[in-house]
Order: C-alpha cells, then sequence, then structure tokens
C-alpha cells in the first residue's frame, strides 16, 4: 500500500489544506456529474490538446450500450445541443480573432515593449488553455474523468518503438529487427501493473547485490546458461537472484578491471579518474558487474544493450540500481553527441565489428573523445585460436587494419582483450596514405546532435569545437565546474552555470524534505519530537526529463546522494547535452512524444521542471495524456514524480493525475508567484491472481 504525501517545508508551503482541496473536488464534481445528466456530451475543438486522441470507447456510450450523436436534429434537446456547440464555438472564433489581432498589433509596436507584452501574451495563451480544458471537461461530464485501466498481464514488461516480430514482419532483418521503431499507434494509453509476486527493490548498496527474481523476467534456464564473465557473476537463490561480491566468482571482474589498467599503464583501476576516465560506455554489459565494481571509484558506466523480451541484461542492470538503456549497433546512430565518452568497452558484446565494411567501429569513433580508449574481450583476439582457424584471423586482421586506418593506436593486446587508444592530434588523419581508411564527414554530414540517424561511413566530431584530448580536461570531480572558455563554447557565463547551481542546492534541499515520508513511515516519530533526516539512500534510479545543464545531478551529487540521474535534454529545447557529459555527466536525447527506450519500473524518481512549458510552446504535438502514461510506465511503484512548472500549466495536469490513480498535491513556490509544483506519489497496485 502506497504512502500518504507529506506536509511542506520551509521556503514551500502548501495553497490549500487537503480537506479544502478534498471538499471542493467533490463539490466539483457533483457539479460536473449534473450537468452531465442535463446536457448530451459533444468533442470541444480544443479537447485535442489533452485527449489521447482514442476511438469510441465504453465511457462514451449512452446507458443503452449506443454512442450518442450530438449533431442528430429533430428533438428540442438535439436542437439545444446544436445550440450550445454553435454557441461554444462561436467563443472560440472570437478568442482566436483577438488572438490574431493581438499578435498583428504587436508587430507594430516598439521594440523596447515588446519583451513585456510577449510575457503577458503568453500567459493570456495559458489562461486560455486552462479555460478550454475546464470547459472541455463540463463538455464531457464525468466520461471523461474515468479512470485509466490497467493493461493486460501479457503487458508487463511492455516497451512501445520495439517489436521484434513486427519488425520482422515488415521485413527488417540481419540484427536491425532489434532497432527502435516508433511507429503510428505503437503507444498504448494504460497504466502497466507489476508482475504477480513483484517486491520493492532492496534499497541502496544492498540492491546492487541482490535483486527479486520476480521483478525481472528471466529464467532458470537463462541464468545458469548465461555466457559472458559479467553475466556468469550470480547465483540463483530461490526468490532472489545474488551478485555477492563475496562470491569466488568476484574476482574475475575485479583482475579484470586491473588487467584493463595495466594495458593502459596504469598502476589500477583506481587510476582511471587520474588518466582523465570519468564515464565509460558499457556495449553489451551483461548485468552491469563491470560498472557495478568500478562505481567505488568514481567511475560512471552506462550499459547500453538491444531490447530482449527475457533475460534482458538492461532490464537486471536497472534493476541492481545501476545506469543502463536500450541501445543498439544495427542501422542506426546513438542518441548521444559527437565526443561523449571517455572508454567504451565491448566484452563478448554479440557485436560483430567487422561486418558493415567497419561502420560500427567508426561509430564508435565518433562518440569516443579524442585520446579515448576502446577496450575490446572476444575469442577471435586470441592469436593462438586464431592461427588455428583462417576465418577468425581473416576477421580479426581487418578489425585490426580498420583501427588503424581511424588513428586508433594498439597500445597492448593479451589473450582475448586488446586496448586501442584514439588519437588526440587531427593531423593524424591527413597523414593516412590515400585511399586508406573512411573520409572525415563534411560539415553537413557531422551532425553533432544525431537522434537515430542512419549510421554514417565517414569520420564524425571532426568539426566540433569540444575536440579537446582526454588528458587535457580537468580530472574528476573538477571537471564538473567547467572554466570560463570552456562554457562558452555553449554561449553561457560563468554566472549562469554558478547561479544554476546555487538554485538547485535549494531545491534539492527542498525535494529531500517533500519526499521524507519514505522514513516517516518506516520509523515513526513521537508525538514533539523534531523530523528526522530523510536516508541519503532514500532513490537511486533518477530521471530528470528536462536536464538543462545539469544543475539537479550536480547538487544531488555535492549533497551525497547515494542516486544516479538519467539527464535526457529532449529534442524541443536548447541543445546542452554536450555541456551535461562534459561536466561528467550521464545523459541522452530523446522526443518525449515517443516511449523513453527503457523498460518499465525503472526509475525511482522522475523530474521534470519547465517540460510542460516546453511541450506547450511547440503547439502540443502530443497530448498531456502520453507523457504522463509514459512517466507512468517508467516509475517504480511508490515512487515519486515532480513536476515544476507554471502554475495554469501545474493545475491543467493536476486534473490528469485522478485518472492515473496517483496521490498529488499542487505546492506554491513562495519565491516565485508564477511556478508551483506538482509533487505525486504512483501506488503500488498488485496483479491479482487471474
Amino acid at each position: 500500500m502506497s504512502r500518504p504525501l507529506h506536509r511542506g517545508v520551509p521556503a514551500i508551503r502548501v495553497t490549500s489544506s487537503s480537506n479544502d482541496l478534498l471538499d471542493s473536488q467533490v463539490k466539483e464534481q457533483t457539479e460536473k456529474e449534473e450537468l452531465d445528466r442535463n446536457q448530451s456530451s459533444h468533442r470541444f475543438p480544443f479537447w485535442s490538446l489533452f485527449s489521447d486522441n482514442s476511438p469510441l470507447t465504453k465511457y462514451d456510450a449512452t446507458d443503452n450500450g449506443f454512442a450518442s450523436y450530438p449533431f442528430t436534429v429533430g428533438t428540442p434537446r438535439s436542437r439545444h445541443r446544436l445550440t450550445m456547440l454553435l454557441l461554444k464555438s462561436s467563443i472560440v472564433v472570437i478568442v482566436i480573432l483577438a488572438l490574431t489581432g493581438s499578435f498583428w498589433w504587436t508587430l507594430s509596436i516598439s521594440t523596447s515593449s515588446r519583451g513585456h507584452i510577449f510575457h503577458s501574451s503568453r500567459r493570456l495563451q495559458e489562461q486560455l488553455v486552462s479555460d478550454l480544458w475546464d470547459i472541455g471537461e463540463l463538455s464531457f461530464g464525468t466520461s471523461r474523468m474515468k479512470e485509466i485501466e490497467f493493461c493486460p498481464g501479457e503487458l508487463e514488461n511492455y516497451i512501445p518503438c520495439f517489436n521484434v516480430s513486427e519488425n520482422l514482419d515488415s521485413g527488417f532483418s540481419d540484427g536491425n529487427e532489434y532497432d527502435r521503431v516508433c511507429r503510428q499507434g505503437s503507444r498504448q494509453n494504460c497504466l502497466v501493473l507489476p508482475p504477480m509476486n513483484y517486491k520493492i527493490p532492496l534499497r541502496w548498496p544492498t540492491g546492487r547485490d541482490i535483486i527479486w527474481v520476480a521483478n525481472v523476467k528471466i529464467t532458470g534456464q537463462e541464468v545458469f546458461t548465461s555466457g559472458s564473465l559479467t553475466k556468469r557473476m550470480m547465483m540463483l537463490e530461490e526468490e532472489q537472484i545474488s551478485f555477492r561480491s563475496a562470491s569466488l566468482m568476484f574476482d574475475g571482474v575485479e583482475d579484470y578491471s586491473h588487467q584493463i589498467a595495466e594495458m593502459i599503464g596504469l598502476r589500477n583501476e583506481s587510476n582511471f579518474i587520474q588518466a582523465g576516465i570519468r564515464t565509460i560506455l558499457d556495449i553489451g554489459c551483461g548485468y552491469g558487474s563491470f560498472g557495478a565494481h568500478l562505481f567505488s571509484e568514481q567511475i560512471l558506466t552506462i550499459c547500453i544493450a538491444n531490447y530482449e523480451s527475457s533475460g534482458s541484461q538492461v532490464q537486471l542492470t536497472l534493476e541492481r540500481g545501476l545506469p543502463a538503456m536500450i541501445g543498439s549497433f544495427s542501422s542506426k546512430q546513438l542518441p548521444y553527441p559527437s565526443l561523449s565518452f571517455d572508454l567504451l568497452h565491448c566484452a563478448r558484446c554479440g557485436i560483430d565489428w567487422d561486418k558493415k565494411d567497419g561502420t560500427f567501429l567508426i561509430e564508435v569513433d565518433r562518440v569516443l573523445r579524442p585520446g579515448g580508449y576502446f577496450v575490446w574481450t572476444s575469442p577471435l583476439i586470441n592469436v593462438q585460436s586464431s592461427l588455428r582457424n583462417k576465418e577468425k584471423q581473416k576477421r580479426w586482421n581487418f578489425v585490426r587494419d580498420f583501427a588503424e586506418n581511424l588513428c586508433w593506436e594498439l597500445m597492448l593486446q593479451q589473450d582475448e582483450t586488446v586496448v586501442w587508444k584514439k588519437t588526440s592530434k587531427k593531423t593524424c588523419y591527413n597523414s593516412r596514405k590515400s585511399g586508406s581508411g573512411p573520409s572525415i564527414c563534411s560539415k553537413v554530414q557531422d551532425v553533432e546532435f544525431p537522434y537515430y540517424r542512419p549510421l554514417q561511413n565517414c569520420i564524425g566530431g571532426m568539426h566540433s569545437r569540444r575536440w579537446v584530448p582526454i588528458e587535457e580536461r580537468a580530472t574528476w570531480p573538477s571537471r564538473s565546474n567547467l572554466n570560463r572558455s570552456e562554457l562558452a563554447l555553449y554561449g553561457l557565463h560563468l554566472d549562469e552555470l554558478n547561479e544554476d547551481t546555487a538554485n538547485y542546492r535549494i531545491i534539492v534541499r527542498n525535494y529531500w524534505s517533500l519526499l521524507s515520508p519514505l522514513i516517516f513511515s518506516d520509523h515513526p516519530k513521537r508525538p514533539g519530537d523534531e523530523d528526522p533526516s530523510p536516508p541519503y539512500n532514500m532513490l537511486r534510479n533518477v530521471l530528470d526529463m528536462n536536464a538543462r545543464y545539469g544543475g539537479l545531478n550536480a547538487a544531488l551529487l555535492e549533497a551525497r546522494k547515494s542516486v544516479w540521474i538519467m539527464n535526457v535534454v529532449p529534442t524541443t529545447g536548447p541543445k546542452y547535452l554536450p555541456l551535461i557529459l562534459d561536466r561528467g555527466y550521464f545523459g541522452v536525447l530523446h522526443d518525449w512524444c515517443e516511449a523513453f527506450p527503457t523498460y518499465p519500473r525503472t526509475y525511482d524518481m522522475v523530474h521534470a521542471e519547465g517540460l510542460l512549458s516546453l511541450e506547450s510552446s511547440q503547439h502540443w504535438r502530443c497530448t498531456l495524456l502520453d507523457i504522463f502514461t509514459e512517466i507512468d510506465r517508467m516509475l517504480r511503484p511508490e515512487g515519486w514524480i515532480i513536476i515544476r512548472d507554471t502554475a495554469l500549466l501545474i493545475d491543467s495536469a493536476r486534473v490528469l493525475t485522478r485518472r492515473l490513480k496517483w496521490e498529488a498535491r499542487v505546492i506554491e513556490i513562495e519565491s516565485n508567484n508564477d511556478e508551483r509544483l506538482l509533487i505525486c506519489q504512483k501506488p503500488f497496485f498488485k496483479r491479482q491472481p487471474s
């Protein structure tokens, strides 16, 4: 059973008491039901801004089971409905004409007055949207306020845009069937229920080593037949899967990490930071044990792997509280900017690097920073076995020669592992023999912010102003504080970043107090006692839907909260993702009108500041319901949603929370009367036996 929301905190006050709010909601609901009985429900022209655009459902039908048609003329009641519709349409036309006239008048005024008038016009438009929402609610009556239904049981691991069988039917093959394809109508606006025996994950760091079997989709056979080193590091124990560091197998990952460090020229993995290595992209990560081991060394490792319907590497890694997302080397570029990572790692990751004329290696080169490392472990590299197999030797020779033409230096080769270092000097590419290796991308081809673009066969990142070798960058944690010259690349001043950081220090302090019911419910206090401090490990997996400069990430780490943050930069907003990555954080580009590439029940908290304003400025390419049902899909039971936006948009969003069954409260921000917080908690609905 989910826990109730708690009271406000200093510098934040609740707009009204919960009892008053409940009374007003009951009164409002009663009035709406009465109005619905007295007049028919007909489609309001602007309802598409917020509706789920679904076909006629059972809630749109009359009591006799047949849909009502408001345009049938012949009875006084139908004529009354038609009159009301014409009246509302006339009001809408008048409002549109007024806004249009205001727009043309704005163009004719002096430049000095435009800023103030634009702000007032924006507020007027937001007020209009809010009013239309209220009118739409009255027009549709209580049928539109019905709660969203739960998805069928077979959709408990449902991920829109990843449908292997449908891709195969569409002709996808050669690994492309695992591609992300967001087809029209692929999203289902229903609430995904957890598996039958789902349990709330254990808190970090215990949850890193032990997960509940029922929380993930995996069979015992998949546990015992896992092939890679990092996959073999787990044991099935009744209701749990154990990745205990005390197991005999754990020494395998520790020794492996130590071997990689020595091959790079370091004493051990604790020296990665000094060598300029902070962020690692682990391709086909097994179940995240490599990244879990390096986490104690302040190395941030993100796992990417193909979509898998069962035994998913990404799902188990996320369940352990480790960074991961679905991503594949098949036909499209990864949604990361060029020059994003310090090291890329592939340990038996299942990718044939010699296929497609080396295009996969070109993509590795694109996201790898100058001076960065590519570590590959594969039986193909074993010299002795390759000598006995001419086909293996041919494949290995191709990869080795292609890497050389990419200006990678082969540092060392031991057993099944090889380490390359990407060049730090652009002059290397001009010194290659004519016709050897891929060409350098033109400025048109070299897109710094690709969003699932087709893979390129040319070397990218060469035109970026961010071409800085990792050994010349500040080491972590100093890297998070970019200097003036680095910020100038993004058109920012140092004062702007410092102000953002200071604001988020206060915000995080307030957020942590707002979420304190988690600790209060576990440890009830006696009357008169002060509120205990919420635990540092109250949250682990956090998603920031509109990360801007990564301020939330910086503040949480500075406050020593045991979290990792998936920083998302919307495709429709300012492109600050490279800045976030250069600060030593992780992030990804995403369109929130599409499903995020992750499994259900991934995050403990979802944060969105200014996202609704951003989407409204794009004329709502998708509905609020689309965005909110996706949040619900990604959020764990008893997880938290914090949305900060303008008061009018928050009020509109608050209405949807009832349909999603979220426990919600609107909180007024004393320092800013134009903004409000919407704090929600997702209840824990248990699946009933069929």
